[in-house]
């Protein structure tokens, strides 16, 4: 099936959009994955308990700053937010404020979670449906790394919880609200999971969904949650249980779960009627002809489905995806429907498990689903053949998957490859990318930054972002590349602009516009990689000449921009900002929003808008405010003052410089 025309914000087909008025189609705004679980949670639940962990800290924080600001939930009750001295602590205030009858969530990570896993046990069996929201991140081994990774949540996936796996920041605000309905339900725990960093730190265009949704779609908790703790209907809870019982209680909560899969169905449904944004189980992309398909969760299932495109658009190869939305429970019956029919299919996981020689979690729990079906049994119907199944690890640490990575999968399929491998990493297992192609959508801007922890660039970014999704009405995706964040050590940040939804999460190495903050990165790297023919640089420099300043650009790089016919723009950023700065703390940070006068400058999105310079800049201010607002109007104001001079103060070095 060829792919629709999809609206940029909804993502569901514009055809669709003009035959059918959805109530609830959500408020147009910019935020990354985390806000959009805390602008869910803030409105429905009761209370928190959650001790701040990477990278789900910015979730606990938000509902934090809910709670102190006094800021009630959509019933008026006022927010509770408790910091225990744990995560395993943070679990155990979420079980007895559940018990107590509270609509309560929590926000972690990593290791945070596994030191959970003792009172996760615990609160599924006492049928307590609770939501804990998780930005998934690899568990230290060799090394301690704080980013992307499905290892934590595997290893909690045999207590009981239904999970759900997002794939950007849309998808991590609807699920939130999708699991608490079919969590409370069933009288059963939900975590709902995005990639850490990410989709938790990443901006994107996202449809806010309406707190009068949220209100008829999840309900009061007193009407729906039940106190255990109440002393006029007393319940026995967590009690011992010797060998004449525990089995007995352990397999009657099987009744439960049979109630988790029909509830997550009528949630789903319920969620689209009103939204016109359709989830379910699994999500099956141009798969019924396809002869290969790739199947994961998180994040990169977008590149994949974006890759799918180019490979049948492009190269003829009859490709599909296959997006996993629910771990819990295992939809075995929906992925072997849509599997079933292809020649090959492989599995790419965000995780290694070395040990197990039938491949990681995903890959074992779909084995043993076509296990079943060659059988006909566990409620699985029998086919008559299984096809070749390959798996790969892909994207631990948040380490880049492309579209060539996608497309070497691809082809190790084709070719009937390795049976494991993993991509992005020079090793013996790893398959060699090839083509890897531009898959940005058509007109798209993007925008690389080099630039250092602490100069404000990261920030900067998501100001720009902000801009052109709310300002300029264009879809955006902005992100650094965290782990560089300490300030003093170098940093790149990414961003794309477009006119419809950008499908690919992974490092830009196609760009129009290369921002150089810290300079260095013209003498230790290769920061004009990538940059399209005609694109433009746009460069920090205490030089105010335009002959000064090309006179330091190293000679590689003038011959590059002169094949390339690339534009150089420069202004003294750091002069800026200790001249504006009226906090003495500021002045290193503020630097970096002086490129956001520059980027409107030599965009058209400010110039095509129709929008005057006033109301350009109110919608400027308005986002900086967003950001810097808790600083007080002054610190606002110099932000402003910086954008404006970028704009005026920035000059080009002239063509006849460049070629002399």
């Amino acid at each position: 099936m060829a792919s629709a025309t999809l609206d940029r914000v909804s993502g569901i087909p514009a055809r669709e959009q003009v035959e059918r008025k959805f109530q609830y189609p959500g408020m147009p705004t910019t935020c990354d994955g985390a806000e959009a679980v805390v602008w869910v949670e803030t409105r429905i639940s009761q209370g928190s308990g959650a001790f701040p962990i990477t990278s789900s800290t910015t979730m606990g924080g938000g509902f934090n700053a809910a709670a102190n600001d006094g800021i009630p939930n959509l019933w008026g009750d006022q927010l509770i937010f408790v910091e225990p001295e744990s995560e395993h602590s943070a679990a155990t205030f979420c079980e007895g404020f559940a018990l107590a009858g509270g609509r309560v969530t929590n926000f972690t990570s990593g290791q945070g979670l596994i030191l959970m896993k003792e009172v996760l046990y615990t609160i599924s069996g006492k049928r307590l449906p609770v939501v804990f929201n998780i930005g998934a991140r690899a568990l230290t081994s060799q090394g301690l790394n704080v980013h992307a990774g499905h290892d934590d949540v595997m290893s909690v996936a045999d207590c009981g919880w239904g999970m759900l796996f997002a794939r950007n920041a849309q998808e991590a605000g609807d699920l939130c609200l999708i699991s608490r309905r079919a969590a409370e339900a069933s009288k059963t725990p939900f975590m709902n999971v995005q990639d850490g960093f990410l989709t938790t730190h990443t901006v994107e265009t996202v449809r806010l969904i309406e707190p009068e949704f949220m209100k008829e779609y999840i309900g009061k908790p007193e009407d729906k949650l039940l106190n255990l703790m109440d002393p006029a209907n007393p319940v026995m809870s967590g009690v011992v249980q010797n060998q004449d019982s525990y089995m007995k209680g352990k397999i009657a909560q099987r009744w439960y779960y049979d109630q988790v899969d029909p509830a997550l169905r009528e949630a789903f449904d319920e969620f689209y009627r009103n939204t016109g944004r359709r989830y379910d189980f699994v999500e099956s992309y141009r798969c019924e002809d396809a002869d290969f398909i790739i199947v994961g969760m998180g994040s990169y299932m977008e590149t994949a489905q974006v890759t799918v495109d180019y490979l049948r658009d492009k190269k003829g190869i009859k490709a599909g995806c296959l997006n996993i939305y629910c771990f819990r429970p295992f939809p075995s019956q929906a992925i072997v429907n849509a599997l079933k029919d292809c020649e090959a299919f492989t599995v790419i996981e965000r995780m290694d498990d070395p040990l197990s020689t039938t491949g990681n979690h995903l890959t074992r729990e779909i084995k043993a689903a076509f296990c079943d079906a060659m059988n006909g049994q566990n409620g699985v119907e029998k086919i008559g053949r299984v096809p070749r199944i390959y798996s790969g690890a892909a994207g631990l640490g948040s380490r880049d998957v492309r579209p060539g990575d996608i497309s070497a999968v691809f082809e190790n399929m084709i070719h009937d490859g390795q049976d494991f491998f993993c991509v992005g990493v020079h090793h013996a297992l790893a398959l060699k990318m090839g083509d890897d192609p531009d898959l940005r959508p058509t007109g798209g801007f993007s925008m690389r930054g080099h630039s250092v922890g602490g100069f404000g660039s990261v920030t900067t970014n998501k100001v720009i972002a902000t801009i052109g999704g709310q300002v300029f009405g264009k879809d955006v995706q902005a992100y650094p590349k965290y782990g560089s964040e300490k300030k003093g050590l170098p940093t790149t940040y990414y961003l794309t602009i477009a006119d419809s939804h950008i499908f690919t999460h992974s490092e830009l190495e196609h760009v129009n516009l290369a921002v150089l903050n810290d300079t260095n990165a013209l003498f230790s790297g290769d920061p004009l990689a990538g940059l399209m023919n005609g694109g433009a640089i746009f460069m920090q420099s205490a030089y105010t000449t335009p002959a000064e300043v090309w006179q330091r650009v190293p000679e590689h790089h003038k011959k590059t921009i002169r094949e390339k016919k690339i534009r150089i723009y420069f202004i003294d950023m750091v002069k800026i900002a200790r001249e504006v700065a009226s906090v003495a703390d500021l002045e290193m940070r503020m630097q970096g929003i002086v490129l956001l006068g520059g980027f409107l400058k030599l965009t058209p999105y400010a110039r095509d808008s129709g929008m005057s310079d006033e109301e350009v800049y109110a919608g400027v201010e308005k986002a900086l405010r967003k950001y810097f607002g808790k600083r007080g109007d002054r610190v606002v104001q110099d932000n402003l003052t910086c954008v404006k001079r970028g704009y005026s103060e920035m000059q080009e070095i002239p063509a006849s410089i460049i070629h002399a």
